[in-house]
């Protein structure tokens, strides 16, 4: 029957793996309703059978039979002499009810119908990948690289779905090659028209988070919780752990033996340097955790303002602020506190101290802002350091370090 032969020319929605025969079927009757209502002006009288295991359809229309000089006919009447060409022996008041072909509808009709048709599918496609990536979002998924752009890379998973990892949401060092897995946390779900867009991210605290649960069982388990994380994406982040199991040291089965556990991590990050620690309610314990591997001297808190002054020694100032301020920022942002470092060291050797900007003639400004970055940003202060450790932890050459030096020993033997 023709209305088969249509339902025939659909096999490629029919067999879409995101649509069943039986919501299929339900949208094939959504749209010949609707032209249906568009021919005859209403689909009250109109009954649609479908057979779904057979992929069939069927459309009757329902009229009653009127005398044949009822000149003002409405969609549910049909003239006696009309009537009697589908059975001769129908009588005035009783109902007729007749098989619509498809090429009743006309061809302009049926175009309609399929292109309305392909634009329901569609629509129940998007509304599907829409809820099923919404209740994926802050779980890791993993897809292939299909295309890189300057700003975005354009991935797609086992399905054929498109997912989007924007430039600001990669790790600084990553690169992608065409074919490459890339792993993620589905960060948001966007409507762009009807069609959505899967917002996938590397930097989210929440992309570590989810690594923690994936790689290390204990995790996982619920033995291990992870309290708080920090970030700067492929610099470093900071981790607080905790269990309720005192038999368990959280920061060892985090890190494992020789690193092993937390190193798959670290290489998935880029090389992110992760500090883990153990999450406590005792403030000044957890801000002298927060700055390790400095040695806190002692800590001054104000709850009002959430500043807690940190007393460090001259040695220890450097380690807590770290390179590029990460430590010390990191440290803040994992305890909620504004953290502002106090110096303590010998008295005549701060007041005998000079600022290293005041060395601005001799020494160049970008090397002096290097130095101030790991918290180094008076003369002594400098001059107390190893240079092979100065070399590792700033952007300096050894030749510019040892100049420094030596122009800031001339100032105290003068």
């Amino acid at each position: 029957m023709e209305n088969l032969a249509l339902i025939d020319s659909f096999s490629e929605f029919k067999d879409d793996k995101l649509i069943d025969r039986v919501t299929l079927m339900a949208i094939l009757e959504d749209v010949f309703r609707n032209a249906l209502k568009k021919k005859f002006g209403s689909d009250d009288n109109f009954d649609i059978i479908i057979n779904p295991d057979k992929g069939d359809m069927e459309i009757w229309r329902r009229r009653v039979i009127v005398a044949d000089d009822d000149l003002d006919l409405e969609n549910e009447e049909i003239t006696l002499t009309e009537a009697r060409k589908i059975e001769p022996d129908f009588e005035i008041g009783e109902e007729v009810s007749e098989e619509v072909k498809l090429i009743d509808l006309g061809r302009r009709a049926i175009l309609a119908l399929r292109q309305n048709l392909i634009s329901k599918i569609h629509e129940h496609d998007n509304t599907n990948l829409y809820k099923q990536f919404k209740d994926l979002i802050g779980e890791i998924y993993t897809a292939e690289v299909h295309h890189v752009r300057p700003r975005v890379v354009i991935l797609v998973d086992d399905e054929g779905n498109e997912i989007v990892l924007p430039k600001e949401k990669q790790i600084p060092s990553d690169f992608f090659r065409k074919g490459d897995n890339v792993r993620g946390i589905i960060e948001n779900v966007e409507l762009k028209g009807n069609k959505p867009q899967i917002i996938m991210s590397r930097t989210s605290e929440k992309f570590l988070e989810k690594l923690f649960e994936q790689e290390i069982p204990e995790v996982f388990d619920g033995l291990i919780m992870v309290k708080n994380v920090v970030r700067i994406p492929g610099e470093k982040a900071k981790v607080a752990v905790d269990s309720y199991d005192d038999r368990i040291d959280p920061v060892g089965a985090c890190v494992g033996m020789k690193g092993s556990r937390i190193h798959g991590i670290v290489r998935e990050l880029g090389n992110e340097n992760i500090d883990v620690i153990n999450y406590t309610t005792n403030t000044q314990l957890y801000i002298t955790r927060a700055l390790s591997p400095a040695k806190v001297s002692s800590i001054k808190i104000n709850e009002e303002t959430k500043r807690a002054e940190v007393f460090l020694k001259l040695e220890e100032v450097s380690k807590a602020i770290g390179r590029g301020g990460h430590n010390i920022k990191l440290a803040g942002l994992l305890t909620g506190y504004e953290l502002d470092v106090i110096r303590e060291g010998n008295i005549a050797e701060e007041e005998d101290d000079v600022e290293l900007t005041e060395f601005s003639d001799e020494i160049e400004d970008w090397v002096i802002a290097e130095f101030a970055k790991i918290g180094l940003d008076t003369a002594r202060s400098i001059l107390k350091q190893d240079v092979n450790d100065l070399v590792r932890r700033t952007d300096l050459e050894e030749e510019t370090i040892l100049d420094v030096m030596r122009i800031l020993t001339e100032e105290f033997n003068n």
